[in-house]
């Protein structure tokens, strides 16, 4: 396949081992995905969440690309209401001093202000039925995360990750102030401020979005690349890229809307492999959208001897019949489907299981059966492979 992949580490922590292991795989994971010709390594910001370690993008990035030296680093993504625009900003503009050409910045909306004018008018309501795209994508419907959303320990991180009496700024506002400060000067309040980031070029700035709402409109508007989830919110993900490619104006940058989508994947050299490496997943993702934070992910074995009950079930089961498991040929099948119902121009791949050897194995079997039915030329590939 041309269409480029990428690979998305949340730095888990397996059960029976701690954050040093977890930041150890971490750095083991950049090194191999580099070498095995990913385009990009992207982390995620996540809080109270004792199997997940991921919780400042900037600095795992940093770590990472000690241990590299091509591949593009980022996040996926820094949430806007957990900061200043300006802390942002010093950030990757401090990244992309010390890693030139390689910074990608990819803004969350969580925590900020709704937006003051409607951009969500045409948005479908979330499906209460699956459905299935003319490729035969599956969009499954819903969940109800009304568990996460209204759980005290969900409610405690906004207290505690928010300032006191903070007034979090609008989500369009928010990016025109973060995109103004890698301008010399910026205008802050009228006053021109020179000097407030390094005089570097700006990172690659990408808005992340799980639904036909605001960060699709943002993204669209500003002339930004986006990215849609598949992997966390699958049921809304046509709906968001088809209302960023329809809303897009061409920028500077980026003259044309470029997407990349997010997917959930295990690869093994044999199906009944990946069907045993992929227990614990469904625990996992449950601890997550019940509001306790994440678990220790657990081995296959702690898993098959706690299976989720029928009640459980529909919590995760979007997530768990959107998960791409099987062979490197099952798997490369189901992301090109996932391709061309979406035309995503590239593919962000997430993978996690208790061990960590299996988990770069799956990554590197993944590139080579992609890269071996990319329909380009060799020199293509490695031309692709370096930039």
């Amino acid at each position: 396949m041309s269409t480029r992949l990428s690979v998305f580490d949340l730095v888990p922590v397996p059960s029976g081992s701690g954050p040093q292991t977890a930041v150890e795989n971490s750095l083991d994971l950049a090194a191999r995905v580099e070498r095995a010709g990913y385009h990009r390594l992207w982390h995620g910001e996540h809080h109270l969440n004792p199997g997940v370690i991921g919780y400042s993008p900037a600095l795992t990035i940093a770590l990472a690309g000690g241990v590299t030296s091509r591949i593009r680093l980022g996040s996926g993504a820094v949430l806007a209401g957990h900061r200043t625009s300006l802390s942002v900003a010093e950030e990757f503009g401090l990244l992309e001093a010390t890693f030139p050409g390689r910074i990608d910045l990819g803004l969350g909306r969580a925590g900020l202000r709704k937006p003051t004018k409607d951009t969500t008018a045409a948005v479908p309501e979330a499906k209460s039925q699956d459905r299935y795209t003319d490729h035969g994508l599956l969009l499954p419907a819903a969940p109800n995360l009304a568990s996460v959303f209204g759980s005290p320990r969900f409610t405690a991180q906004r207290r505690l990750l928010n300032q006191p009496g903070a007034q979090p700024v609008a989500y369009d506002q928010y990016i025109d102030d973060l995109l103004g400060f890698f301008q010399t000067p910026t205008v802050v309040d009228e006053q021109p401020i020179t000097g407030a980031t390094p005089e570097v070029t700006t990172p690659q700035v990408w808005v992340l979005g799980s639904s036909a709402g605001e960060s699709a409109e943002v993204a669209a508007t500003r002339g930004l690349r986006f990215g849609a989830n598949y992997h966390v919110a699958p049921s809304g993900v046509l709906e968001a890229v088809q209302h960023y490619r329809r809303s897009f104006q061409p920028s500077a940058t980026v003259p044309a809307p470029q997407v990349i989508i997010s997917a959930e994947v295990l690869v093994a050299d044999t199906e009944q492999e990946a069907g045993h490496l992929a227990h614990g997943y469904g625990q996992w993702v449950y601890s997550i959208r019940t509001g306790q934070g994440a678990i220790y992910y657990p081995t296959p074995e702690q898993a098959q001897a706690a299976p989720l009950s029928a009640a459980q079930w529909p919590l995760v089961s979007d997530r768990l019949r959107t998960r791409f498991v099987g062979t490197p040929e099952q798997v490369v099948e189901q992301l090109a489907v996932l391709q061309r119902a979406t035309d995503a121009d590239e593919l962000l791949i997430s993978s996690i299981t208790h061990d960590h050897q299996a988990r770069i194995r799956s990554f590197e079997l993944l590139a080579e059966a992609w890269n071996a039915t990319a329909a380009v030329s060799p020199e293509e590939r490695s031309i692709s492979a370096v930039q």
